[in-house]
């Protein structure tokens, strides 16, 4: 059960209206049924606005979602929930709580990190005190300070930043500039400042602070040091399982996206976003079918957005592309589904983490050499779920890999069609499982191999990129695309846009365009 836990991001929102409070009603087409775009439609719809969204795959959800196979049940994009308050906020906002609709379950341990030479670490849910005697116990003292001295510094990164450029849309980046404190609040954040510049001297440590750029599908050399508000915010808010998988979330969603009166349109693909002059009047769809609106929000890819969605090339479109162009793609993923027979070895943690020796190999690989880890950092998320099986006993294993992005262009990433070489590589990741003392092939009932461009093609992820757009480098975050395209009446939602991806931030990158909207309405 969800512990009694006061979220000190809970009562910060405020109210962006109910059914009626718009005096003129307009016509509302969302692109994408990802959690940003139902979000965002169901927070306008009952606002009073007629909504429709238009979903190219069978089902919402974008990438958020549970995948049963056999009797297998599999998280296949996000394995937890953080800062749980930003969807209690969007449910009750949309007219239910969401105790009433779905159970949420600390996850203890949140993470179980192995090492190379048999080294481990566990990190505790919700108890910095727990976590720094863990880290005591397998590395000492010195580390344990260290780690404390990271996350105080981190506390104070999200204090300053959380406001100002994560729960408010960003215009431009002057905004900032004019707020009150802001050399204070520069020299806490140091912008400049990479995750290597903390000085963990501890190298496991080191290799667990490394591990948070990839949650923005980055890389450590180049990701800025305030993604390490990422461990804080594990720490402080939680890692939170959904009873019966992540895709839980998607579904009452959806549902909360219907019960206020948004049309939800499955395989209807949105072929271009229709444009007279510089402000979008609406959408054609793959099947030429015309659809008229007065806003058009995308919750498609912000790169796909600007470059296949929009075909007129003005002006300000130019610039959003030229902008797009600099940023570094993220990195990919190439996953697992793993079915295992029961057995009498312990269970697996929810997350468990198997670092390799070199982990600078690691991004050497994927973002200079563009191809395939040969010793990659092995991400198991194997949920203690008795909902997600149909079979007491067996085990489903979600294995994740950091991975170049699909292109055919060697110089852009790695050419994934190779069904035969996917399956070798799933063989050596499934060795070095084996290596750490994890049995697999003794027990394998399911095997089903996911690539980057398996993605692509599933949820239109150009390349197969995780979170479109990389965090690399000091500007990454500013030149990410904004919320408020500059095109009149077209609205950017999701990981892609500001103010990034992963669950709480779409959901917040939601509240932030539904009062965009609202704010134009009045």
């Amino acid at each position: 059960m969800e512990q009694p836990r006061k979220d000190s991001m809970e009562g910060t929102h405020t109210m962006t209206g109910e059914v009626g409070k718009v005096k003129e009603p307009r016509q509302i087409v969302v692109i994408g049924a990802g959690i940003g775009g139902m979000c965002t439609a169901a927070r306008l719809a009952r606002a009073g606005h007629h909504v429709s969204i238009f979903e190219a795959s069978d089902q919402p959800g974008g990438k958020c979602r549970t995948e049963w196979i056999g009797r297998y049940a599999f998280d296949t994009g996000p394995s937890l929930l953080t800062i749980p308050a930003v969807y209690r906020d969007f449910f009750q906002r949309t007219g239910k709580h969401m105790g009433q609709v779905m159970e949420i379950e600390a996850v203890d341990p949140s993470f179980d990190y192995r090492f190379h030479d048999g080294k481990s670490v566990k990190f505790t849910n919700l108890s910095r005190k727990k976590t720094l005697e863990s880290i005591t116990e397998s590395f000492g003292e010195d580390a344990a300070s260290q780690w404390d001295a990271v996350l105080n510094r981190a506390e104070r990164m999200w204090d300053v930043s959380r406001e100002p450029f994560v729960e408010s849309e960003l215009r431009s980046p002057l905004s900032l500039l004019k707020r009150r404190h802001i050399l204070r609040d520069l020299r806490i954040i140091a912008p400049r400042a990479t995750l290597r510049d903390f000085g963990l001297s501890n190298p496991y440590l080191a290799k667990i602070m490394d591990r948070y750029a990839t949650y923005s599908g980055s890389d450590p050399r180049k990701a800025p040091a305030v993604l390490s508000t990422i461990a804080f915010i594990e720490e402080a808010f939680g890692a939170w399982h959904i009873k019966g998988g992540i895709g839980t979330l998607s579904t009452h969603i959806a549902d909360r996206c219907e019960k206020v009166g948004v049309k939800i349109h499955l395989n209807s693909p949105v072929a271009r976003i229709n444009l007279k002059g510089n402000k979008a009047i609406g959408v054609t769809l793959q099947n030429g079918t015309v659809v008229d609106a007065d806003i058009v929000i995308s919750n498609a890819d912000a790169g796909f957005t600007y470059n296949t969605l929009i075909r007129e090339n003005r002006r300000a479109v130019k610039k959003v592309r030229k902008e797009q162009a600099k940023l570094e793609p993220s990195l990919a993923g190439f996953s697992m589904l793993l079915g295992l027979r029961p057995s009498d070895n312990p269970k697996l943690a929810h997350h468990t983490i198997l670092f390799p020796d070199n982990y600078d190999a690691e991004f050497d690989a994927i973002f200079t050499k563009k191809v395939p880890v040969e010793r990659p950092t092995i991400y198991i998320c194997a949920p203690l779920d008795p909902t997600m099986l149909k079979s007491e006993g067996h085990e489903a294993l979600f294995v994740l890999v950091n991975a170049p992005r699909h292109s055919e262009n060697p110089s852009e990433g790695f050419n994934w069609s190779d069904r035969d070489f996917a399956q070798k590589y799933a063989n050596t990741i499934i060795d070095q499982i084996e290596a750490q003392g994890i049995s697999i092939r003794d027990r394998l009932d399911l095997l089903e191999i996911r690539t980057p461009l398996d993605l692509q093609n599933s949820v239109n992820a150009p390349g197969g990129a995780i979170y479109g757009t990389s965090s690399n480098g000091p500007r990454a975050a500013f030149l990410r695309a904004k919320n408020r395209s500059p095109l009149k009446n077209l609205y950017l939602v999701g990981g892609s846009a500001h103010p990034g991806g992963g669950l709480p931030l779409v959901g917040l990158s939601a509240e932030i365009v539904a009062n965009a909207v609202l704010a134009s309405s009045k």
